[in-house]
């Protein structure tokens, strides 16, 4: 999907905390990820409560892609009891971009039915190739569309290449990677989804997840859980004009979106809604 991102930590414990995983891996309540020759290059442990650091993260606002009914805003994501919490919430107040007669489905909209948040890292923090986990608890419920994934920093949509480490909608988890074609705004998609019921866990969406990309010169791999979504290789990935919008650097993006083109109908859903994400880190390796 075509889809447009830390609360630092400062308590003194960080670069223990960094030492220590360097040495014992990321622990994801399912065993340990080997690091390898890995090392933590930046993290977001959102350790201190309130507004996330906007020496990080920046925010959309408005209504932005997919014909999404949230209207995206600031006030929607916060730092909680270590974690960040993006909050969907159900309102009925004016649209400010309003105009009467407009074609444009951002401004011929009347009314914001739904509020949200959506973050960026795109003007603070990029990297090219790594290893990216964040631990999340997502909702699964109707109309609900969470995703965690990256753009890269040249070339239009979807040249500049576009990875979803997690995008969820209509009860399936989908890990996808997309590229350009000879047509402007249509990409090429390389996707897998899974329904959540073949987890086969009855409480899957009450439990905390770990979602990783391991991404370097060669391929990238998407997981969940230590379970292998999706795989391509580098040399599949091309742009018609010849470049790889993944050897470029990439920035991270977590938002939660709500109904549109994918996200289905959120009528029946009772809001708020809660996309808590525990932690964000980046490794790379030596």
């Amino acid at each position: 999907m075509n889809k447009y991102t830390s609360c630092l930590r400062r308590n003194r414990s960080w670069r223990f905390g960094a030492v220590l995983l360097l040495f014992t891996g990321v622990y994801n309540g399912y065993g340990q990820v080997s690091q390898q020759d890995y090392r933590l290059v930046w993290s977001d442990e959102f350790n201190d409560d309130g507004a996330p650091d906007t020496t990080v993260w920046g925010f959309e606002h408005g209504f932005e892609r997919n014909h999404e009914d949230q209207w995206y805003q600031s006030e929607n994501a916060r730092c909680e009891n270590g974690k960040l919490i993006i909050e969907a919430r159900r309102v009925h107040i004016p649209n400010p971009d309003y105009r009467a007669g407009s074609r444009n489905w951002k401004t011929n909209r009347k009314w914001i039915d739904y509020t949200s948040a959506s973050l960026n890292t795109r003007r603070h923090k990029s990297w090219q190739y790594g290893r990216f986990v964040m631990r999340a608890k997502i909702d699964t419920a109707d109309g609900l569309w969470p995703a965690f994934w990256t753009l890269g920093i040249s070339k239009p949509w979807p040249s500049d290449g576009e990875i979803d480490i997690m995008e969820y909608y209509r009860r399936h988890l989908l890990a996808n990677i997309a590229c350009g074609t000879d047509r402007p705004g249509v990409a090429k998609w390389y996707s897998v989804r899974k329904l959540i019921s073949d987890f086969h866990t009855k409480d899957w969406s009450s439990r905390f997840h770990i979602w990783r990309m391991d991404w370097d010169e060669k391929e990238i791999k998407l997981y969940v859980d230590d379970l292998l979504m999706n795989q391509v290789p580098l040399d599949s990935l091309y742009n018609p004009d010849g470049s790889n919008p993944f050897m470029q650097p990439h920035y991270i993006l977590v938002n939660l979106a709500i109904g549109g083109d994918n996200g289905g109908n959120p009528d029946r859903t009772a809001f708020p809604k809660r996309y808590e994400i525990d932690y964000v880190r980046v490794y790379q390796k030596e």
